[in-house]
């Protein structure tokens, strides 16, 4: 791949790949007669230079836009419901999502609102609800600013309860993203920290991903060679970051996003109740618990561990290589091995370990989990 072009795939979604993608939105939104967006992003970004000049383009281009940044890391209804409420009172023509996974996922899920009344949660894909998601939607564009959740590609929001903190699933494929416009450059400013949490957040996706038990040769080539990526560019582009390497981490996000639609496993079920409970963010939440998650599935998968193993170049091809891998990585990129460097105690485990158990993610683990194997996980990685 040449780091100076801009490429086109269609995987779904038409997505617009390379450095200065980002700078083709007028042009699209003109062609397809769309001139008043709402653009969803988050407080952090919306003061970040690349998006007041996204704005600024924009603006010169004819169009009128309308910004909506009032949403939480780890988003909850109540942000969709302003959100939807800002697209109302507005009179806006299309959505644009602009940021993170929290950014993208409550863009998506205010794609679906507006014309979906419904309570939200009656559309919640764990209880059937994308039977009812049957009208159209608003022109959807997605803009990634970090490579880490993929959500740019995904067909689902997760949003939160605001009271029970428990996360549901908005799921259809007509919360698809019309056009993606992929654009590396938009990464360069991202702080090491954020780098460094949203690439595990990207690894954790493929390795799940390939580890659950359902047959999908093309999600596990996909998800083994975005693994590659991953080693090859995690370290530079959170330390010294260039156009390739924030490319390459970019371009295994959504790899990773593609391989999870065979599921995901323990690692996000132990992640999820952190950053809904004391709102970790949600990669560095995968982060800290990938190497104690890996280590539980090793039973019974030593052949995948093998090939994830093969993937990461290592020596020694075992399982318990792969685990140590990780605790190394974690360690190499500045994230912490312990949950109680991120402020956790045991007074958290108990509630921690319900809202994992009712998590929506392990039960496509490989092997299955208990309360009690939540709340020995929890223990293991506290201190």
């Amino acid at each position: 791949m040449a780091f100076d072009k801009i490429y086109q795939y269609n995987f779904p979604t038409t997505i617009r790949f390379g450095a200065g993608a980002s700078n083709e939105l007028g042009d699209y939104l003109k062609k397809s007669g769309l001139y008043q967006p709402l653009i969803i992003t988050d407080p952090v970004v919306a003061q970040l230079d690349f998006f007041r000049k996204i704005l600024a383009n924009l603006q010169t281009a004819g169009i009128s836009v309308e910004v909506f940044d009032n949403i939480h890391k780890n988003p909850v209804k109540s942000d969709v419901y302003k959100g939807t409420e800002r697209y109302d009172a507005t009179g806006r023509d299309a959505v644009i999502g602009i940021g993170g996974g929290a950014a993208l996922d409550v863009a998506r899920a205010i794609v679906l609102r507006v014309y979906h009344r419904e309570d939200l949660f009656k559309y919640d894909d764990l209880i059937g609800g994308d039977i009812y998601v049957t009208n159209e939607v608003p022109h959807f564009i997605t803009i990634p600013t970090t490579a880490g959740t993929g959500s740019e590609v995904g067909r689902s929001a997760i949003i939160a309860d605001d009271e029970t903190h428990q996360k549901k699933i908005l799921f259809s494929p007509r919360l698809l993203a019309k056009i993606v416009f992929a654009d590396p450059l938009l990464t360069m400013d991202i702080p090491p920290a954020i780098t460094a949490a949203t690439g595990m957040d990207a690894l954790t996706h493929n390795l799940e991903a390939y580890l659950v038990n359902m047959e999908h040769p093309m999600c596990d080539g996909i998800a083994l060679q975005a693994i590659s990526l991953i080693r090859h560019s995690i370290e530079k582009a959170v330390h010294h970051p260039d156009v390739e390497s924030r490319s390459r981490m970019l371009i295994a996000s959504l790899m990773g996003a593609v391989a999870f639609q065979k599921g995901l496993g323990v690692v996000h079920s132990l992640a999820h109740p952190l950053s809904s409970l004391l709102d970790t963010h949600h990669g560095l939440a995968n982060a800290i618990n990938l190497p104690y998650g890996m280590r539980f599935n090793l039973p019974g998968q030593e052949a995948k561990f093998k090939k994830i193993a093969e993937a990461l170049e290592l020596k020694d091809t075992s399982g318990d290589a792969v685990v140590n891998y990780l605790f190394d990585l974690n360690y190499a990129i500045h994230i912490p091995h312990q949950l109680s460097a991120i402020g956790v105690t045991e007074a958290h485990i108990e509630a921690l370990s319900d809202l994992a158990i009712a998590d929506f993610a392990h039960p496509n683990n490989p092997i299955p989990v208990s309360r009690e194997d939540f709340r020995k996980l929890y223990l293991e990685a506290l201190s």
